[in-house]
Order: C-alpha cells, then sequence, then structure tokens
C-alpha cells in the first residue's frame, strides 16, 4: 500500500475566495471570500470520502453557509506527494434569495489539485442548475455556469508537530 498523501483523519482548513461565472454580462460577486473545514476521511484508499462545511459570500454578496460530504476518486502522482481527486459533494446549502433562507439540498462535480499540505478545490455549476436552483438567467440571460475555487490547507502537521515538540521536551 501506497504511503497516504495526507494521514486518515487529516482536517484541511478550506478558505473561500474565487468563483467565475461563465460567460455572464452582469457583474457577479467573484471575490467570495469565506471559511470552512474539508475532513478526509480515508485519504490513503482510491475513493476518498471528506465531510465539508463553509460560511462565504455567494455572487449576491450575501453570506451564504453550506455543509455536506463528497467522494472522489484518487490518483497519485507515482513517487511523489501530488494527487487529483475527480467527484461529487452533497451538500445542504442556505442562500438569503433562494427558498427564504431555508435550507436546500445540492450536489455538483468538484475536482481537487494537491499535495501533502495544501490543495486547490474546484467546484462546477452547470448553467441548467444557476437557472433551475438560482434562477440567474432572470438577470443575466448570458451565464452558462460558474466555477468556485478554494484553497485547502493540511492541518495534520499541526498535531505531528505538536507530538513531536512534546517528546523533545520530555527529553
Amino acid at each position: 500500500m501506497s504511503r497516504p498523501v495526507l494521514a486518515d483523519g487529516d482536517w484541511g482548513l478550506v478558505i473561500n475566495g474565487r468563483s467565475v461565472h461563465l460567460n455572464a454580462t452582469k457583474d457577479w460577486n467573484e471575490d467570495n471570500w469565506g471559511l470552512g473545514f474539508e475532513k478526509e476521511l480515508n485519504s490513503s484508499r482510491r475513493w476518498v470520502t471528506t465531510a465539508v462545511g463553509n460560511a462565504f459570500k455567494d455572487s449576491m454578496g450575501n453570506p451564504s453557509y453550506m455543509a455536506g460530504a463528497s467522494i472522489k476518486r484518487r490518483f497519485r502522482m507515482p513517487s511523489s506527494h501530488f494527487y487529483f481527486d475527480a467527484g461529487l459533494v452533497g451538500f445542504l446549502m442556505t442562500r438569503h434569495n433562494i427558498r427564504n433562507g431555508e435550507p436546500f439540498p445540492g450536489a455538483l462535480p468538484t475536482m481537487t489539485f494537491g499535495a501533502r499540505n495544501f490543495a486547490v478545490n474546484v467546484t462546477y455549476m452547470p448553467g441548467s442548475v444557476v437557472n433551475d436552483v438560482t434562477h440567474a438567467h432572470l438577470l443575466d440571460p448570458a451565464i452558462t455556469g460558474v466555477f468556485f475555487i478554494q484553497l485547502k490547507l493540511g492541518l495534520g502537521h499541526l498535531g505531528a508537530r505538536r507530538d513531536a515538540l512534546a517528546q523533545s521536551e520530555t527529553r
């Protein structure tokens, strides 16, 4: 068995930061700043599952919250710590302008490009979903989809560093 990229159960700090509204004519908020977490449950396997949660500014500049889980197929680069994941994230989300802020379910394709303690998550919302869920086509008929980009920083190494410091103090 190959060495895991992240230890099983490692936590990641997710920094939401950018969205790209494809073919948009309206000036959407594309600075979707916010914070969240991602906990990988089985990162040493081919199929990686995660628990996720985020709070961020949505495309209208309003606060939005989501929690869910993903399943992704992990592809490791031979003899390196780099990996690529592709899969699906399912979630419950709240948005100010959708269902009066009541939670609604969703599922979107997602990819991750990463290394040991650093990764970039990319999620895609197809134009049909943009229209069906957000009704954005009423404000911007040209929009054909949205990419969401997050930075993920692995926090597992912090625990290892703390353990190493504790061991050195007992010597």
